[in-house]
């Protein structure tokens, strides 16, 4: 069947956006740039953005948002935005940032790198930390506890990247950008871009971009995979942004799937989640005082 023109539109909508955001941040004012609240709303608009285009152009009727989903992903955005936000500043930047001074490490040389080439770095650097934390997660029990609450959603929408156990989103946080003296707006850009290929990568929205996209960006296509209900079928596109990392290290997968979730697609609460890496002990502390034998923990 021939595409219609409201998907060729919308199959040129996540580069359009990437190249939206990266123009913004090269010639917005100063002033605006500067501002510190800059990066809260642009990040928030995308999100916003894309949940309008799900009610345009839906993917699958099954991921149809509704009220129980849209708080339950307010609730995650929010807890990111402040919780996980202030502890990763708090345990991470600012040390790294001190010990760095205290080291006297400095790339000051990154001011006569072009600023394109700078926002590529800031992708490149964030993503490759990602990618091997998100591969942790599936291969090593510990790790696999805290991601799996994540791979208990039962649909993808716009805002789903930032749903998970605490513990998670803040082993996904880390990265060692303060090392690096990069441009601020090449920073925020670099940033942003993430947000809009990993919030396209999780929406539902009957988008298919061109190949040249796919080759380096991660899609519906790919994450929906890599959200499949078979726990082996997981172990495979790991790339929240760059897919392309994936087709360097060996786990990229083609393929898509329409049903999401794990252990018969139970849905999980929001305090089931919080509580999901500590269900083992919990468990052996209920068959103590029971004298049952424990449940082993899924895998």
């Amino acid at each position: 069947m021939p595409t219609s023109i409201k998907n060729k539109v919308f199959n040129l909508i996540p580069p359009a956006m990437i190249a939206a955001v990266l123009m913004f941040w090269a010639y917005a004012p100063k002033a605006v740039l500067d501002h510190g609240w800059t990066l809260i709303v642009t990040s928030s608009l995308i999100v916003i953005v894309v949940l309008l285009l799900e009610l345009v152009n839906e993917r699958h009727a099954g991921w149809r948002m509704n009220r129980q989903e849209f708080f339950t992903d307010l609730f995650y955005v929010v807890l990111s935005a402040t919780v996980i936000s202030w502890l990763t500043q708090t345990l991470v930047e600012d040390p790294l940032l001190a010990a760095k001074e205290a080291l006297g490490i400095t790339t000051k040389w990154l001011v006569h790198v072009p600023w394109l080439v700078q926002v590529v770095m800031v992708i490149v650097i964030l993503e490759f930390g990602q990618y091997w934390m998100h591969r942790l997660m599936h291969n090593s029990t510990p790790f696999w506890l805290t991601h799996a609450p994540h791979h208990h959603l039962t649909q993808l929408n716009a805002a789903k990247g930032a749903v998970g156990n605490p513990i998670e989103l803040f082993l996904i946080s880390l990265s060692v950008l303060a090392f690096f003296d990069f441009d601020k707006t090449a920073l925020f850009a670099g940033i942003n871009t993430m947000g809009v290929i990993s919030t396209f990568a999780h929406a539902n929205v009957r988008a298919d971009p061109p190949i040249w996209y796919s080759f380096f960006f991660t899609t519906i296509r790919h994450h929906s995979l890599h959200h499949s209900t078979d726990y082996e079928a997981t172990r495979c596109n790991y790339g929240n942004s760059l897919i392309l990392l994936d087709r360097i290290f060996g786990t990229y997968r083609e393929g898509e799937a329409a049903l999401v979730g794990q252990e018969e697609r139970k849905r999980l609460t929001i305090w089931e989640q919080t509580i999901f890496p500590f269900q083992p002990v919990i468990e052996k502390i209920k068959a103590r005082r029971t004298g049952a034998e424990p449940m082993a923990p899924a895998a």
